[in-house]
């Protein structure tokens, strides 16, 4: 449940605590006074979209932040580990497997729009905020009762009371409608593009034909360009090479002493006087590894000298006209070799679909019907899970409207199956009200007023919270178009809901908030412009339910009625 919200600068709202906690908790105000505000603020920490016109004026940005308690092992916990945040032991508690652990969410939104979340304190995605609400709170307001009148949410409605095993089954069918379109995407595309396809196909085979022709390598660019540079130069090259060699070993009309013929004169020089002095001995050591050294590239230049003679003008005709070939390759296919090289073998699998249409159209029928095969084994077991839970649901809201000043009105639940498979299965789902006994059942977007609106969305939550139960429940003036007797069993409802979950209620209705266990009454300060949220006391309580009974505060038959109000609904003793 939520402990606590914090709220700076939403809206009129400047700095404001709200603390809550089991049970029913009733927000009431003025028209104006911000009431809003704390379902905003609540809707923002349940990932909605930021919006910057909500940010208090002059401010440079609104937060929106909650303490969220939950029992160990919630399933929302293991979602703000995965999103690197804290989870908190309650302090004062001791350990056990039951023992309570918290969680910080906030939210900020800048004056610009931009939006920053927090889980445990760690920075997350705002989806991530609305993967937490969906696990920790059902926010209703009067545009849920508009929703309520759409069939897709008629529908979600009922497989969320349906429970786990319809669940399971839509998965499985979702997963295999998936398929099903594609495959008959594709199928549809080889049927109707059979001209095109046949024209990309000769268009393909004619590249991947000249590709393979020339059989490009990668790296080849790179050497061939090398080899390019050093056969484009050869006559300087080979001077270059005779000149070296001359001077370490002679050839090539070398006059001058060579490097070697140099090296042996000092060796023996050296070795001449070794005996005396072993320091010479080490040089003319290292003077012979020198004649080595130089005879050995001596060699080896002979041999450079060798392959130029053998490659010559042939050789760099060869690399040209193959550098040639590569290039027209990169300029049709690709930037260089390996981009040309990823194009030939992308497109060889695309020539493969591309050239076995037969085939390929027979292996998509079969495919195709299968799929239907499994689908329409899975539609009909749906419609059979969704026939027995709208039974079910049928019953049990029924009973909940008769407790809500219903008694005659029944809810009815239909489910039509449809010929045409949908990613729902092919269902059609309506709920219905038939207000009393003998009247027709009506659609609740035509035939039900928005009192009966408001009572059936609460008796729909109630059953749901069975099967299915979040935490938290927040209903923003849901009860609109609603008094008298009816307000007095929608408090009572509330109240019984309350006993199993968190109950948060914006609420006009004194007969509401007479069955709250916490009344908190959001106020304007004396200038009229910033709202403050408190935490009413039971005199303070019985001043603010006069107000909301008689438009004042001061009339004393007025607190008399709210005191008989909070006494009927036991939150005054005797």
């Amino acid at each position: 449940m939520i402990e606590e919200i914090n709220i700076r600068d939403l809206g009129v709202i400047t700095n404001a605590t709200l603390p809550l906690g089991p049970g029913l908790t009733v927000l009431t105000g003025e028209t104006g006074a911000g009431k809003t505000m704390v379902v905003t603020a609540l809707g923002m920490l349940l990932g909605a979209r930021s919006d910057a016109a909500a940010v208090r004026s002059g401010a440079a940005s609104a937060l929106a932040q909650a303490v969220v308690r939950l029992p160990r092992g919630h399933r929302a916990l293991p979602l703000v580990e995965e999103a690197g945040g804290e989870v908190l032991e309650v302090s004062g508690e001791e350990l056990s497997d039951t023992h309570p652990q918290e969680v910080i969410l906030s939210r900020t939104v800048n004056a610009s729009g931009r939006s920053r979340a927090t889980v445990g304190g760690a920075a997350a995605p705002i989806g991530t905020l609305a993967r937490l609400g969906e696990q920790l709170v059902a926010v209703h307001g009067q545009t849920d009762q508009l929703r309520l009148k759409s069939a897709h949410a008629q529908r979600e409605t009922l497989d969320a009371y349906a429970g786990e095993r319809l669940a399971a089954v839509l998965a499985e069918y979702r997963g295999n409608y998936e398929q099903y379109r594609v495959s008959a995407q594709e199928l549809r595309e080889v049927r109707e593009n059979s001209r095109a396809r046949a024209f990309e196909a000769q268009s393909l085979t004619a590249a991947l034909k000249e590709i393979d022709s020339v059989q490009p390598e990668e790296g080849e660019e790179e050497a061939l360009d090398a080899e390019s540079a050093r056969l484009t130069n050869v006559e300087q090259l080979r001077e270059a090479a005779q000149t070296a060699q001359a001077a370490l070993i002679g050839g090539y009309d070398a006059e001058a002493d060579t490097v070697s013929v140099l090296l042996d004169a000092a060796r023996r020089s050296l070795e001449a006087e070794a005996d005396d002095d072993p320091a010479l001995a080490d040089l003319s050591q290292r003077v012979r590894e020198l004649m080595i050294l130089a005879t050995d590239v001596g060699e080896e230049l002979s041999g450079y000298l060798s392959d130029l003679d053998a490659e010559g003008p042939g050789r760099l005709a060869q690399v040209e006209t193959r550098r040639a070939a590569l290039k027209k390759l990169t300029r049709k296919y690709g930037a260089d070799i390996p981009e040309v090289l990823e194009w030939a073998r992308v497109n060889r699998a695309r020539l493969e679909q591309l050239s076995d249409d037969p085939a390929r159209t027979e292996a998509l029928e079969d495919r195709l019907r299968h799929l239907r095969s499994t689908m329409q084994r899975q539609a009909a077991e749906l419609t059979e899970l969704r026939r027995e839970a709208g039974e079910r649901l049928a019953e049990a809201v029924s009973h909940e409207l008769s407790a809500l000043a219903m008694p005659n009105a029944t809810l009815v639940v239909t489910v039509d199956e449809t010929e045409k498979f949908g990613p729902e299965g092919k269902d059609v789902v309506a709920l219905m009200l038939a207000p009393h006994r003998g009247a027709t059942a009506r659609p609740l977007g035509k035939g039900a007023s928005g009192g009966e609106l408001s009572r059936v969305m609460l008796a729909l939550e109630v059953v749901l919270a069975e099967v299915d139960p979040v935490p938290t429940f927040i209903f923003d003036e849901v009860d609109a178009g609603v008094g008298g007797k009816a307000a007095v069993e929608i408090g009572k409802r509330l109240a019984m809901l309350a006993r199993h979950v968190q109950v948060l209620v914006v609420t006009h209705l004194p007969q509401v908030a007479a069955y709250a266990d916490r009344h908190v009454l959001v106020l304007k300060n004396d200038d009229a412009t910033l709202s403050r949220v408190d935490v009413l006391d039971t005199p303070a309580r019985i001043v603010e339910m006069a107000r909301m009974l008689a438009g004042h505060e001061d009339s004393e038959a007025a607190r008399e009625h709210a005191r008989e109000l909070l006494q009927g609904a036991g939150q005054l003793g005797e």
